[in-house]
């Protein structure tokens, strides 16, 4: 295994403990994450998604991944990620490929792919078969993703 591999193997391992120290461990500091749902974060923007994640699935988030492969600059893997979407509570098992990128041995850019409507159909049932396919709901789901992080940091760094 390379070392690249193993820092991703320590991410989804930490993933799946949902231990966000060790996640965050993993990242450069600065790291870019990309995805569907939260579209670009970066820096210290990307553990407080972790952790927020985390926190909301209140220890009912499954994590399995494999496919785990990494040279010296770039890697990839594939997991699934099954949880109760926390604003509806309806189960949703998102399977994601994700791509990374390396410098001095972290993460430094992260990009998680999955199917947006196949995921919205799963979290908001009917509403989201009608209208996850659009960008107009895309952008909603987008829109609530990061109104959700801010709301998160502002209470963390209430407290």
């Amino acid at each position: 295994m390379t070392p690249n591999e193993k820092t991703l193997v320590k991410f989804y391992t930490a993933l799946a403990n949902a231990d966000a120290s060790t996640i965050c461990e993993c990242y450069h500091p600065d790291i870019e994450f990309r995805d569907p749902a939260f579209g670009l974060l970066k820096e210290k923007d990307v553990c407080q998604m972790w952790k927020m994640l985390i926190e909301k699935s209140e220890g009912n988030l499954k994590i399995e991944f494999s496919d785990v492969k990494a040279d010296e600059y770039i890697g990839s893997a594939k997991w699934i990620a099954t949880y109760n979407f926390s604003k509806t509570n309806r189960k949703v098992v998102n399977v994601i490929r994700g791509q990374f990128q390396f410098k001095d041995g972290l993460i430094k850019k992260h990009t998680d792919d999955f199917d947006i409507w196949k995921w919205s159909k799963q979290a908001f049932g009917i509403t989201g078969h009608l209208l996850g396919w659009t960008r107009f709901f895309q952008q909603k789901i987008q829109h609530q993703a990061l109104l959700s992080l801010k709301k998160y940091k502002e209470t963390k760094n209430a407290n």
